[in-house]
């Protein structure tokens, strides 16, 4: 059987969601997890969405996937995080939802860090992308703390990296 990986937080716990879990999240049910508001988010069932196809065509890679942010407080499920997929050409793209009641209590920040350390600490990985829209501001000043840099615009998308 496969285990998730974990990585933790001063205030979470960011546990890899497996595929078979990803085939239930995908669907808008839990996946065996304690969701705050009792399912995952539209971002989140859409990243198990990928996740899950990925593993289906044979190009999912563990640790390279979709974490839940579990809050250790009261290991209620406050967000999803992950990878767009493994690494390429050095870099990787990485995205994130959060559940409106977790929001501006910093979870995102401090998933985003902890997740972009983690694939910086790859050999293999000497860049972190990540986009939002232009007026999506929470998310930019999330990767802003996070510490990741605005770089020129692309397709009419914010883009901000993080980098070794």
């Amino acid at each position: 059987m496969t285990r998730a990986t974990v990585l933790s937080t001063d205030r979470l716990r960011l546990r890899e969601v497996l595929p078979a879990e990803a085939l239930e999240l995908r669907e808008g049910r839990p996946g065996g997890l304690d969701w705050l508001g009792g399912t995952p988010g539209e971002g989140s069932r859409e990243a198990a969405g990928l996740l899950a196809a990925a593993h289906a065509a044979g190009l999912h890679r563990p640790g390279w996937g979709m974490y839940a942010l579990v809050r250790t407080e009261d290991g209620r499920v406050v967000g999803g995080m992950g990878f767009h997929g493994p690494p390429a050409d050095g870099s990787v793209e990485i995205g994130f939802d959060l559940h409106p009641d977790a929001r501006g209590r910093g979870y995102a920040t401090e998933a985003l860090a902890a997740l972009s350390r983690r694939a910086l600490d790859d050999r293999g990985v000497d860049t972190v992308v990540a986009t939002t829209t232009p007026a999506n501001t929470p998310s930019q000043r999330v990767m802003e703390r996070a510490g990741f840099v605005r770089r020129p615009d692309h397709d009419g998308r914010f883009v901000y990296v993080r980098t070794a």
